[in-house]
């Protein structure tokens, strides 16, 4: 008995629609993520290192330039944290600092002028200006000192 290894072009198409369809209808209701992260990471390594042909395992200096690669990806995930933390700090603290200053703040395209009664901190604070808050970004002018209205 002959077979043949190889298919024909409507075969192919065939098959090539198949999978696609077969392939939406595993992925409909997930999310794809357009990066990997740590955690993907070590499910690769796990995955070659289990998978690895025994009469040819992985060399030592491979597995420890992975490993460094994980190392360098786990610090630069925590850098980007501690990054992220502390924009959230001085954000925080440059809106404290216009505290019972005359400000100009840009609200929905129309200026609002007054001086800040009160600052709410955390990672988007907001500014008391007549009695109502406005969001930190909004502001555009910031007035030294008595009232320059």
């Amino acid at each position: 008995m002959d077979f043949s290894t190889t298919m024909n072009a409507s075969d192919s198409a065939k098959v090539s629609m198949q999978v696609e369809s077969f392939n939406k209808a595993l992925n409909g209701n997930r999310v794809v993520k357009q990066s990997l992260d740590k955690d993907d990471f070590m499910k690769i390594l796990i995955t070659q290192l289990s998978h690895q042909d025994p009469t040819k395992p992985m060399e030592d200096k491979e597995f420890i330039a992975q490993m460094a690669q994980f190392s360098s990806l786990e610090q630069m995930t925590n850098m980007n944290q501690q990054f992220t933390a502390m924009a959230e700090r001085l954000n925080s603290s440059q809106a404290y600092n216009v505290l019972g200053k005359d400000v100009e703040l840009n609200f929905a395209g129309q200026t609002v002028s007054g001086t800040v009664e009160a600052v709410t901190g955390g990672e988007y604070p907001q500014l008391l200006v007549n009695g109502s808050y406005y969001d930190f970004n909004t502001l555009q002018t910031v007035y030294k000192g008595e009232s320059q209205l």
